[in-house]
């Protein structure tokens, strides 16, 4: 974790030292000048940019992964593009190819009965189903 900081940091300081090399030496040569003021706010808005863009990236690089798809099975989730027989849906965060033996509606809870490769085959939730967190 510390290492990602790190190199994150290390990133956008080279980024930033790009920006003005292209503002103040490259494009100067074109007879571009840009103002100061743009220049800071380009800088600033980048800074900006990068670390809005790291919070959710190592976010996603910190998830544990799921390498035993029998995991899976029996996980809640929700549909997040209709299943008619094939759709989207999003368990744990994580967005999987699906196929239902009815046609279920965006929004509504699935619950996972089995897989094929890499796509589930789900059907709607019943009042029973209680299973929710990855358990492997």
């Amino acid at each position: 974790m510390r290492f990602r900081v790190i190199w994150a940091i290390v990133s956008v300081i080279l980024e930033e030292i790009a920006i003005l090399v292209v503002a103040l030496l490259i494009l100067p040569s074109f007879d571009i000048h840009v103002p100061v003021t743009a220049l800071v706010l380009i800088m600033v808005g980048w800074l900006l940019f990068s670390a809005l863009l790291f919070i959710p990236g190592n976010k996603a690089l910190l998830k544990k992964p799921v390498y035993d798809m029998r995991c899976i099975i029996g996980q809640k989730g929700v549909v997040v593009e209709e299943l008619h027989p094939k759709g989207m849906v999003k368990i744990g965060g994580e967005l999987w190819g699906a196929e239902s033996s009815e046609n279920i509606d965006t929004g509504e809870e699935i619950i996972v009965t089995g897989y094929t490769g890499i796509k589930l085959m789900v059907a709607r939730c019943k009042s029973g189903d209680t299973k929710t967190e990855l358990s492997c």
